[in-house]
């Protein structure tokens, strides 16, 4: 019995919070705050606009992300070394850098949640400024609402609670954001600077294989060796 009265008040619960969820959504799209980041966005180049579109999915590109296997470098010889040659160090970074991008960002996402989820007071803000956009979604539902005697219309009520939250989040956020980034950042230097991935290539990442291995890159792309 407990244990059916507690599925029944969880889905109760995800009830509530889709619902106020589909109507912050109804009320943000009424508000004409859609619209008008549609036209900044219209206001944009056609060039830019291409340029970013075609650099966002080239970057995220859900095959850009490397396996286990490919990032620990799994069954390799020597997958992990300290390259003292300068230039040898500067192009395994470039490669490292451009082939595992993907993945270095998908690390940084992980650490900053992590990091949010062990700041107490960055939870309580998120909650508190969840529960704001609720009160100020049901306050507008009839196109306005009063504040000590001025009426704020809802498209008023919520660009200018969009740009608080943008600002509030910004201040809750600083320290986790700080503590992610140097945290990734120490990970992810640590790895591209010892982990020799030269043999592993796209056909957009090239990088020209030396030492021991400079006579099997051929063969490992499936290419002809030239004579």
């Amino acid at each position: 019995m407990a244990v059916t009265q507690g599925n029944q008040t969880s889905a109760s619960a995800l009830n509530s919070f889709v619902g106020v969820m589909n109507s912050a959504k109804e009320k943000w799209d009424s508000s004409g705050a859609s619209e008008a980041m549609s036209k900044m966005t219209a206001n944009i180049p056609q060039g830019t606009q291409e340029y970013l579109s075609s650099t966002s999915q080239q970057l995220l590109n859900r095959q850009k992300f490397r396996g286990i296997s490919v990032v620990f470098g799994v069954g390799e010889e020597r997958p992990f070394y300290l390259e003292k040659v300068p230039t040898l160090l500067v192009a395994r970074l470039k490669h490292n850098f451009q082939f595992f991008f993907l993945n270095y960002l998908v690390l940084t996402g992980v650490l900053f949640f992590l990091t949010m989820l062990t700041t107490p007071s960055a939870l309580i803000g998120l909650g508190l400024l969840a529960g704001l956009w609720m009160y100020v979604v049901r306050a507008t539902s009839e196109g306005s609402m009063t504040v000590y005697g001025v009426t704020i219309s809802q498209k008023n009520a919520t660009i200018g609670l969009s740009i608080f939250s943008a600002i509030a989040s910004v201040w809750l956020l600083q320290g986790v954001f700080v503590w992610a980034l140097f945290s990734s950042g120490f990970l992810v230097s640590i790895h591209a600077v010892l982990r020799d991935a030269s043999m592993h290539q796209d056909g957009e990442d090239q990088m020209d294989m030396v030492g021991e291995f400079s006579g099997e890159q051929d063969a490992f792309l499936g290419q002809e060796p030239d004579v």
